[in-house]
């Protein structure tokens, strides 16, 4: 890569360093930005989530990191500027390289910044709530946290209102604090463990069912199927 752009090809690093040997000793590399007379700071990658990461320079946003859920062929990931794509490529890493080696040259384009409020809201929720699940060895997943495997629920804050919605609930109830939130979800590990009947589990939409609940379904199944023999 020279100035971000493809110049060479190979399938090893070492085909790829005499290429640069040879092309460089004739002049015919293309020419790379001047270094700056001071290198910048390398912006740090914070993690949203596995999909969704941000590149950011003490409290600035540099640029994004996403998976391009749709593309199925190549080159998953991508760096967006702006919400614009300037770079993809088949790993998040690479793509924090880019990130890094184009900000220190001062060749990343200029990410506009969304005020202060709403910047930094994102950040500081995830650090908020993952704070207090680390205090009740809560684990974290894309899908909501878990203790020991068993989903407990989801927390979250929307335009500045916390809520905790609790496993085998539809509705988010609010909560005035992150402490608050996941505090309710700590009640459900100490409190006796109370399991659904087979018809409040068919009730139940399919992406709210846990591990748990589908185990406790094939459980139930044989016995639902014996009582319908009898009835009938």
């Amino acid at each position: 890569m020279v100035n971000a752009k493809e110049e060479f090809r190979a399938n090893t690093w070492a085909k790829c360093y005499r290429f640069i040997q040879w092309h460089h000793k004739d002049g015919t590399l293309r020419e790379t930005f001047p270094a700056p007379l001071e290198v910048a700071e390398a912006p740090t990658i914070l993690e949203i989530s596995f999909y969704d990461q941000e590149a950011f320079v003490g409290d600035y946003l540099v640029a994004s990191i996403s998976y391009d859920h749709d593309n199925y062929q190549n080159l998953y990931w991508r760096v967006l500027v702006n919400n614009a794509e300037i770079f993809r490529d088949l790993s998040a890493a690479r793509c924090h390289s880019f990130i890094k080696q184009q900000y220190q040259q001062g060749t990343l384009p200029v990410q506009e910044q969304l005020p202060e409020e709403i910047c930094s809201t994102g950040n500081e929720i995830m650090v908020q709530i993952f704070n207090e699940c680390e205090k009740y060895g809560f684990e974290i997943l894309n899908d909501g946290i878990y203790h020991n495997d068993m989903k407990l629920g989801e927390v979250g804050c929307t335009d500045g209102g916390w809520w905790v919605m609790r496993t085998g609930e539809c509705q988010q109830l609010p909560c005035g604090s992150a402490v608050e939130a996941v505090q309710s979800l700590s009640m459900l590990k100490t409190s006796p463990s109370i399991e659904p009947t087979f018809e409040e589990l068919l009730d139940r939409p399919f992406e709210m069912l846990t591990a748990q609940d589908w185990e406790l379904l094939r459980e139930y199944a044989p016995v639902a199927e014996s009582r319908e023999l009898v009835t009938a």
